[in-house]
């Protein structure tokens, strides 16, 4: 395993940082009173991070793998909801941009580390 513990992975970090400031705007009144646009990207949102923590307990490489890949795609389904919801008027292009923008770092993150482990697994 390359990461002593959960909290030195970098990407699961700022995926609980994303999670926390989807809630946070979420709780805006136009946006909060969308309960099922407002549940699904909240859930989206708490997967990403949770689906890192859940690869990354089960110990093996291929595993920790297969749960990034799962945390791109709930990484994916964030910055569909946001494009949605922008258009639906609950977020200013900026905040749209900026939430879209983190979800693009936070998906080549993902997208790198599931590299590198593969070809660490191949080096073995």
């Amino acid at each position: 395993m390359v990461f002593k513990k959960l909290e030195d992975i970098e990407v699961w970090r700022r995926g609980c940082l994303l999670a926390v400031e989807i809630y946070k705007l979420t709780n805006i009144t136009e946006f909060n009173s969308d309960w099922g646009l407002r549940d699904q990207i909240r859930r989206s949102s708490v997967a990403i991070p949770s689906n890192i923590a859940e690869g990354y307990g089960r110990i093996s490489d291929a595993e920790f793998n297969r749960f990034l890949t799962i945390a791109r795609g709930s990484c994916m389904e964030v910055k569909t909801q946001i494009h949605i919801a922008h258009a639906i008027g609950y977020f200013s292009k900026d905040v749209a941009d900026r939430i879209i923008d983190e979800c693009n770092q936070i998906g080549s993150m993902l997208t790198g580390l599931s590299k590198y482990l593969k070809k660490s697994a191949k080096q073995k």
